[in-house]
């Protein structure tokens, strides 16, 4: 091996030969190894799809790569007029959110006066719930005040959105607990 071929494997003299000041180009900056190695992790994707972040009310423009109808990545779109490609933190960790092996899936449920969570089945749980606002709506909903001026109400229950739901989200959640009658509807969508 000659002097010019150890001279070779030595990164900075690739990046002066090639005029590479910055060392961002992967010939002359990384190793044999790496460029043997190198591989998007896009690569395989056989569709890509666009959505917006879930986040708050920016609206981020996000691409979603899928391979065999399973989610692969998730980045920023550089179409997007809004974010031209870029996330924030919570943003860039989306893919975390969908795939994340420490989410919880299942449904946690604690009986009424009892002590211990258990896990419940998903479905069971929503029912649950639509039966536990259909009574307090029925049983709190008030259609007229003493004075016979109409109000159709409720104060039985609330709701608190927040920033993981997106603009549609968030406007049909207040159309729906509006028509329910329920007065205490707020968002708090801050970062």
């Amino acid at each position: 091996m000659g002097v010019r071929d150890l001279l070779e494997q030595w990164p900075v003299y690739r990046q002066l030969k090639h005029r590479d000041l910055s060392g961002l180009i992967v010939d002359t900056a990384g190793s044999r190894q790496t460029r043997e190695q190198l591989r998007s992790r896009i690569a395989d994707a056989d569709e890509v799809k666009r959505s917006v972040c879930p986040y708050c009310a920016v609206g981020c423009g996000q691409l979603l790569y899928t391979k065999d109808e399973q989610l692969i990545d998730i980045e920023g779109d550089p179409d997007s007029p809004i974010s031209r490609g870029k996330l924030c933190p919570k943003g860039a960790a989306t893919y975390q959110l969908v795939t994340g092996e420490h989410r919880t899936k299942t449904v946690l449920y604690r009986r009424p006066h009892g002590t211990e969570w258990e896990e419940v089945d998903l479905d069971w749980a929503m029912d649950r719930v639509a039966e536990l606002v259909a009574e307090t709506r029925e049983r709190t909903f008030v259609v007229d005040d003493e004075h016979g001026t109409r109000l159709n109400h409720t104060l039985g229950f609330a709701h608190l959105g927040g920033a993981t739901l997106d603009n549609e989200e968030n406007y049909l959640i207040k159309k729906l607990f509006t028509a329910l009658g329920a007065l205490q509807i707020e968002n708090q969508a801050r970062i």
